[in-house]
């Protein structure tokens, strides 16, 4: 099983490679990368959170996909506001502002292309996941004041990360 890995790896702030081609390391990474989701009963996991910095995302909301080179083209006006988490940053929650709805551009295992609308929780959790792709951590979407106060036990985090590694 492949480690998550934690807040402070380099990976994580890295902005990820599209795929060229879907191949069997890919598949396999796919199937990986899911199974480290459920393990960690996460909703989402983008491929830099276990250490390959690749444009690929996993995600179960309901129905579970995984979008390959994935481009957000539409970010509604309308804004919500609701708690995140995320598995490189254990055990941390915090508010983040998100649009309503996303439309958003990707391949399948299979290549298939796609065009899909995300609604509320299914629009942030690909947020979420996207922004993971550009090396941004949801902690970066949430005000200074917020993350001084939770600054120790991230910080706590960064440390587990060293000897993660």
């Amino acid at each position: 099983m492949r480690r998550i890995r934690l807040l402070g790896d380099p990976v994580l702030r890295k902005k990820a490679k599209e795929v060229s081609q879907i191949d069997e390391y890919i598949l396999s990474l796919i199937k990986d990368m899911f199974e480290a989701m459920y393990a960690e009963d996460g909703v989402g996991l983008a491929a830099p959170q276990v250490g390959v910095s690749l444009r690929i995302i996993v995600m179960d909301d309901g129905k579970p996909r995984a979008m390959i080179n994935p481009q957000i083209i539409y970010r509604s006006e309308e804004k919500i506001i609701g708690e995140e988490g995320c598995l490189s940053i254990p055990e941390v929650f915090e508010n983040v502002e998100r649009s309503k709805e996303v439309i958003v551009k990707y391949k399948d295992e299979n290549g298939t292309e796609h065009e899909e609308k995300f609604i509320d929780y299914s629009a942030r959790i690909v947020q979420h996941e996207y922004d993971h792709l550009d090396g941004i951590l949801f902690i970066d979407l949430i005000p200074a004041e917020r993350r001084a106060a939770i600054r120790g036990k991230l910080l706590e985090i960064v440390k587990r990360s060293v000897h993660h590694r």
